[in-house]
């Protein structure tokens, strides 16, 4: 697996993994790499400082997480911008006001749109060709912009 940092025509930049180098420009030549803040297709690698691994000696010292140039540890929890927080606010809301239906979101939103279920508000995971058929039979449902959090029993 390969990271590249990419920039879009609009100068948005972030960051998406691939499984090889040929992997990247197989999927820019078919169209599928696009900017996920405006969606241009128009999108080309930027300039990158390398990952290096610092020595044994001077990991031990640094400890196991990864230490900013203020000599903080980052905190990975808290939204780095406006985008994030609305992202990270728009989780806490579906996640608080629906059931989480699982691998059974397409079963469950055809009960309800059929009346065999009564309705209320579910989220869930579903391949998407389920979802397109879904939307093709009338069943309103939306992709939400993030994948959900993993509910272990």
């Amino acid at each position: 697996m390969i990271r590249y940092t990419l920039r879009c025509a609009n100068d948005h930049r972030f960051d998406s993994w691939f499984q090889s180098a040929e992997g990247y420009d197989a999927l820019k030549a078919a169209g599928h790499v696009m900017c996920p803040a405006c969606g241009t297709g128009d999108v080309d690698k930027a300039l990158m400082a390398p990952r290096v691994r610092p020595a044994r000696k001077s990991a031990e010292s640094a400890g196991s997480a990864e230490i900013s140039s203020d000599g903080k540890k980052p905190d990975l929890r808290t939204p780095e911008d406006d985008r994030a927080r609305a992202l990270a606010e728009l989780r806490n809301q579906i996640e608080q006001n629906s059931d989480y239906v699982g691998l059974n979101f397409t079963k469950e939103a055809r009960a309800m749109h059929s009346g065999e279920k009564p309705l209320r508000a579910i989220y869930g995971e579903a391949k998407t060709e389920d979802a397109k058929k879904l939307i093709e039979d009338g069943v309103p449902v939306a992709p939400l912009p993030f994948t959900p959090k993993a509910r272990t029993n």
